[in-house]
């Protein structure tokens, strides 16, 4: 059971992307890439998301098309083969379209932002590859803001961007970290997993959606 107090407090609820809203649910793709070219298992999603050039292209300080051109030097593709690359290594994304859904069933009662740890092709992502952003009233990238997250300035500034206190947000992220970043700066924060059954979770935060 949740309090009186508890529906009353939450007034925007911000999501992560990568993980969440977009998920890997096919890892073939990517691990065919990883065999083809001879890497170890989870070689291809290093060197993309935490090598030191990926984290600096989700910080802004080189783009998305700096990074992918890094790749391909770093393996000697032509054009062509890093395209492969691309497309391999994204293979298995697919939309979480049930979650989505819910999304747009929370508006117009709560805000809905993102807060995603991206490139500087977020915007493209969510309104090209996955189209989904008129679904939030707020995207924050942090190639955008040039922080990522667990930093707190992250969440401090989409807050601010809200026009809510830290205590009136919840947050949901698919990474522990992230979600203890979130409760850090006093916002409330779900530990998204594929098992979870995310609008339970909402309900014990006072959060419901409008029913269609």
């Amino acid at each position: 059971m949740f309090s009186d107090r508890g529906m009353e407090m939450i007034k925007a609820v911000i999501f992560d992307v990568g993980g969440v809203l977009v998920r890997t649910e096919d890892r073939t793709p990517r691990q065919a890439l990883e065999a083809r070219l001879g890497l170890e298992p989870g070689a291809a999603e290093f060197l993309v998301y935490n090598s030191k050039m990926g984290q600096k292209a989700q910080r802004g300080e080189i783009t998305a098309a700096e990074l992918w051109r890094w790749i391909q030097a770093h393996f000697g593709f032509d054009d062509g083969e890093v395209e492969t690359f691309r497309q391999e290594f994204w293979g298995g994304d697919r939309l979480n379209t049930p979650l989505l859904r819910l999304v747009r069933a929370l508006r117009p009662r709560y805000q809905t932002a993102i807060i995603s740890n991206a490139m500087d092709d977020l915007l493209h992502t969510l309104t090209v590859a996955y189209p989904m952003a008129d679904a939030f009233d707020l995207i924050v990238g942090s190639a955008y803001e040039r922080v990522m997250k667990p930093a707190p300035e992250i969440f401090l500034r989409t807050l601010a961007r809200l026009g809510r206190q830290p205590a009136e947000a919840l947050f949901i992220d698919d990474f522990a970290h992230n979600v203890a970043g979130a409760r850090a700066v006093g916002m409330a924060a779900i530990h998204y997993t594929p098992a979870l059954d995310v609008a339970a979770a909402l309900a014990e935060h006072g959060v419901t959606a409008i029913e269609h």
